[in-house]
């Protein structure tokens, strides 16, 4: 159970909290979601303005309504969204590492955790094209760290394209993480961004093993592009036990529940 903190916040963070109770609830209230956050109606009616401005959500007479078509938030945004949630799941995903361990994690916000949570294994190899993991791996213990660089794109904090998919493609990870953004039980593993899901599918046959890191909000969620087929990864690691219909789109894959 997901539960918001009380007491004021700031007003990014708020936006944020808000989009993640959009994406469970679909439409909120104005005046329960000033009752959660201990503001004002017209402080929730500016910052739906502002989710409004920026193509997440719309406004209906006394609330909001989430946006279906709407593109993820922007890195920074979507990084603190089911925080508690990507925190667990990162911590099962690291139990899965070892010392000396080659892996490869892409970009994400789910991704980014996983890094803070690789604190134990000694002298991996780690491949990323996220700025942020790479700033967290680089130089603890002993970890070596290629950065498959390229242009940033500054939305995702991270880099795409030929150029990248090819440097990662020279490495043969024992693990690649990939970070979804969503998941469809009829259509397979979804992304938002077709450079993302474009490097997915051009690098996930050099692992040993592929790991989908994907929070409960992403179940039977309408993504725009699909990244990954369920045959082509090997471990599937969630935040709670999917409904019966993913479940069996997953039958041939572990499913870690953390």
């Amino acid at each position: 159970m997901f539960i918001l903190p009380r007491g004021r916040m700031l007003q990014d963070t708020r936006q944020s909290e808000i989009y993640n109770l959009l994406q469970v609830h679909r439409t909120c209230t104005i005046t329960d979601l000033a009752q959660r956050f201990d503001v004002s109606d017209e402080t929730i009616r500016r910052d739906i303005r502002q989710l409004e401005e920026e193509g997440f959500a719309f406004r209906v007479r006394g609330g909001v309504t989430l946006k279906e078509t709407a593109a993820e938030a922007p890195y920074l945004v979507r990084r603190n969204q089911n925080a508690e949630k990507k925190q667990a799941i990162a911590l099962k995903a690291a139990a899965l590492v070892e010392d000396g361990m080659t892996i490869l994690i892409d970009s994400g916000s789910t991704s980014y955790w996983l890094s803070r949570a690789l604190t134990k294994p000694r002298n991996l190899t780690v491949i990323t094209n996220a700025l942020d993991v790479a700033r967290e791996m680089t130089g603890r213990n002993g970890c070596k760290v290629f950065f498959a660089g390229g242009e940033i794109d500054y939305d995702y904090q991270s880099c795409f394209g030929p150029d990248t998919e090819a440097f990662m493609n020279r490495f043969t990870p024992e693990i690649a993480f990939f970070a979804i953004g969503a998941v469809d039980s009829r259509r397979g593993l979804l992304d938002f961004h077709y450079p993302e899901a474009s490097l997915k599918a051009a690098i996930c046959a050099q692992a040993s093993r592929v790991v989908a890191l994907v929070d409960s909000t992403k179940f039977e969620r309408q993504g725009i592009i699909k990244a990954l087929d369920f045959k082509q990864i090997d471990i599937f690691v969630t935040d709670q036990t999917p409904p019966p219909q993913l479940l069996t789109a997953l039958n041939e894959v572990e499913v870690l529940i953390a």
